[in-house]
C-alpha cells in the first residue's frame, strides 16, 4: 500500500501551461477517477508521476520518496498507457516475462488466468494483436503487475461492450482481493461511475473537484418544473447548468440541500432528479 503525493505540481510546454500548482494526495486502497477533456491535463500529470517528463515546479513523491529520477520509487507504480514500450516482434507470453525483469511481484499465474478469460492468445506477437488486445495485453500486464500503485490511462480504448464489463469485474475482484492506489483516466464516465470511489476533476491544468465520488452524487441534482418557480428555486444556489424548453426549465445545483429547500420544492410544485456523475463532470468542465 503506497501514497502518492503531489505538490504544487505545474508544467509549460513554451507558453502554453498544462498544469497550474496541481496539489493532490492519491491515499491506499481507493480507487480514483481522474476525468477532464481533452487537453485538461490528465496525460501531462500520468506522465509527470511516472517521470516521463518532467514538471516545471513541484514535485511527486511516493511513501515519502521523489519520483523524479528514481528507480525505487517508480517500481512501486505500474501505468498502462496507449502508447506500446515492448518490442512488435515479441510474443504476448515473453511480454510477460519481459514484465517479471522488471517488477518481481509481477504475477504470471494470475496473467495467464486473465488471458483465458479474455481469449488472449499468448502465442501471438504483439504486433499482430488488434487495438482491442492490444489494450487487453497492457491491462492484464496493469492488474499481473502487483505494483502498490496502478494506473490506467484510458484503459478500454478498442474493447467491446463485453470486454469492457469483464474488465470492470476483474478489476473489482482483485481490488478486492489485493487492495492498492489505483488511479484511472477515462472518458467513459458512466461505465465506471460504480467502479470509482474518489473522483478528480482537471480544467485547463487545474483542479476543479477532487472529493468522494458519494458526497458528489449527494451534492448534485437537477430541478425540473415551470421557469418561473424555477427562477425562484435557484436564486442564490451554486447553479452548474440551466436548460429552457419553452415554459418548462431544468436547472442542475452542486450544492448541499438543507429542510427549507424540500420544503421549497414541494410547494412550487417541482421534481427533483438526482444527477449522474457524467452530468457534474460535462456542467463541471463546460
Amino acid at each position: 500500500m503506497s501514497t502518492v503525493k503531489i505538490s504544487n505540481l505545474s508544467k509549460s510546454f513554451g507558453s502554453v501551461n498544462a498544469l497550474k500548482k496541481v496539489s493532490l494526495e492519491l491515499e491506499p486502497e481507493k480507487i480514483y477517477g481522474l476525468l477532464g477533456r481533452n487537453g485538461a491535463g490528465k496525460t501531462t500529470l500520468i506522465n509527470i508521476i511516472t517521470n516521463r517528463i518532467f514538471a516545471t515546479s513541484g514535485e511527486v513523491t511516493i511513501d515519502g520518496e521523489k519520483t523524479e529520477e528514481n528507480d525505487q520509487a517508480l517500481a512501486k507504480i505500474f501505468c498502462m498507457t496507449e502508447k506500446n514500450v515492448h518490442p512488435f516482434n515479441m510474443k504476448v507470453r515473453d511480454g510477460f516475462r519481459w514484465a517479471r525483469e522488471f517488477h518481481s511481484e509481477f504475477d504470471t499465474s494470475y496473467a495467464q488466468q486473465l488471458c483465458k478469460k479474455f481469449e488472449l492468445n499468448t502465442g501471438k506477437t504483439i504486433k499482430s494483436l488488434s487495438s482491442g488486445y492490444a489494450s487487453i495485453f497492457k491491462l492484464i500486464l496493469t492488474l499481473a503487475s502487483g505494483a502498490p500503485v496502478l494506473i490506467f490511462d484510458e484503459p478500454v480504448l478498442g474493447l467491446d461492450a463485453a470486454h469492457r464489463e469483464l474488465f470492470y469485474q476483474e478489476l473489482i475482484a482483485y481490488y478486492g482481493e489485493h487492495p492498492k492506489t489505483i488511479v484511472i483516466a477515462t472518458h467513459l464516465i458512466d461505465e465506471l461511475a460504480e467502479v470509482l470511489e474518489q473522483v478528480i476533476i482537471l480544467k485547463n491544468g487545474e483542479v476543479v473537484l477532487a472529493q468522494p465520488v458519494e458526497s458528489v452524487l449527494q451534492l448534485a441534482y437537477s430541478v425540473s418544473g415551470e421557469k418561473t418557480a424555477i427562477e425562484r428555486y435557484i436564486q442564490n444556489k451554486k447553479v452548474i447548468h440551466e436548460e429552457l424548453f419553452g415554459k418548462f426549465k431544468v436547472a442542475t445545483i452542486f450544492q448541499k440541500r438543507g429542510d427549507e429547500d424540500k420544503t421549497m420544492v414541494e410547494g412550487l410544485g417541482l421534481e427533483i432528479i438526482p444527477a449522474r456523475l457524467q452530468e457534474v463532470f460535462v456542467n463541471l468542465t463546460n
